[in-house]
């Protein structure tokens, strides 16, 4: 389970994130959804300790990452937005170099990557460089390298971003079957018509605020509005 607990987030004068708090269940899609600049890559940065808050927690499986980083984020298994990283790598070299940041049995955790290679169809490139690939594979690799211990909460900022139909759908495949395994997933996407049909639960953030945290049918109680779709019911929310 993944607690956020009233993070909050300054830079200079602006306001990033306000007091934003929320739970991720266990076996549950959570999609954060907001407008261009409304909060969620900050969030996440925080929730995965890239960012330090300015006041605010976040508990998995009741370790606090701000109390036990090193424990808390042995929990994570997280996608970046920006897949930018590790250029200078090969693919296989940066997989082996995350296994051994997670204390991974090398054989058992290659095994695991390649077996995630093949359904991604990026076996075949993992002797090249990274530099080398599209970002649609340096999504992918980032993926495998986020699934290859197995976390307890696997996070994807913009995951779908440059990917083809058949990687998209591979790796919304990949999240379900995270969830059936009662992990927590929590997704960061603009595409409402995936995080509607893919997310048991969802936030939606503008101007840093958290406007609501529930399932779709609960946005739709909300808003008396009963067969809209999350799309509309989004952009009445968020409405300038």
């Amino acid at each position: 389970m993944i607690k956020v607990q009233s993070l909050t987030k300054r830079f200079g004068d602006f306001l990033a994130v306000d007091d934003v708090s929320f739970d991720v269940e266990d076996g549950a899609i959570f999609g954060l959804l907001g407008p261009n600049g409304a909060g969620k890559s900050t969030t996440i940065k925080m929730m995965t300790g890239i960012l330090k808050p300015d006041s605010g927690n976040v508990f998995y499986d009741n370790i606090s990452l701000s109390q036990n980083p090193e424990e808390a984020k042995k929990k994570i298994g997280f996608v970046p937005d920006s897949p930018n990283m590790f250029l200078g790598m090969k693919g296989k070299d940066y997989l082996s170099f995350v296994a051994s940041l997670f204390s991974l049995d090398r054989d058992i955790a290659m095994k695991r990557a390649m077996d995630l290679s093949e359904r991604l169809s990026l076996s075949q490139n993992l002797d090249e460089y990274i530099v080398t690939y599209s970002h649609g594979m340096r999504q992918k690799i980032f993926l495998i390298a986020a699934l290859m211990h197995d976390p307890d909460a696997f996070i994807l900022d913009e995951p779908l971003t440059g990917l083809d139909p058949e990687a998209s759908y591979v790796i919304k495949g990949l999240m379900m079957e995270h969830a059936m395994k009662k992990k927590s997933i929590l997704i960061s996407t603009h595409v409402l018509d995936v995080a509607e049909k893919l997310c048991t639960h969802i936030g939606i953030v503008d101007k840093g605020k958290l406007l609501f945290s529930g399932t779709l049918d609960e946005l739709r109680t909300m808003r008396q509005e009963e067969n809209s779709s999350l799309e509309t019911l989004f952009l009445e929310l968020t409405a300038k």
